[in-house]
């Protein structure tokens, strides 16, 4: 599935919506540049699932855990910018909310981490276009 999005609004609008796709323990990694959406697709997403609160990158913590009001009770938040590979993740327990039915796990600049994508994660590419055009692809 391909979408097209003008605005971080659209990008949120659209993430918000496809959120009441998810059934929980599903692995979204998404891959693209600085800038491509994929924080304000995960904070539409969160928004889907019930999350309430300010919902941020966990740049420097890598990880965090909201509380979903929803079938789906927790968001598992990861941020892969700044490793190499995906042992950190491994050594904090971030796999343990993969395929966790109450959970879905988000991973951005999930490229980073491609040696622990669990199988059956879905990749969701983002590209930015001419102005705020923004392509996101759902593999």
């Amino acid at each position: 599935m391909t979408k097209k999005t003008h605005s971080e609004k659209e990008t949120y609008d659209f993430a918000k919506n496809f959120a009441a796709k998810l059934k929980g323990g599903e692995v979204l990694c998404l891959v693209g540049d600085l800038g491509a959406g994929k924080t304000a697709f995960t904070k539409g997403l969160a928004a889907g699932l019930g999350v309430k609160g300010i919902v941020t990158s966990p740049t420097f913590v890598l990880m965090k855990i909201y509380k979903a009001n929803h079938k789906i009770k927790e968001l598992a938040h990861i941020d892969a910018y700044r490793l190499k590979d995906g042992s950190e993740l491994v050594n904090i327990g971030a796999e343990e909310y993969f395929g966790d039915k109450e959970c879905v796990t988000v991973i951005e600049w999930a490229d980073r981490v491609k040696d622990i994508w669990p199988k059956g994660c879905s990749e969701i590419r983002f590209e930015i276009g001419k102005g705020n055009e923004r392509k996101i692809n759902i593999r």
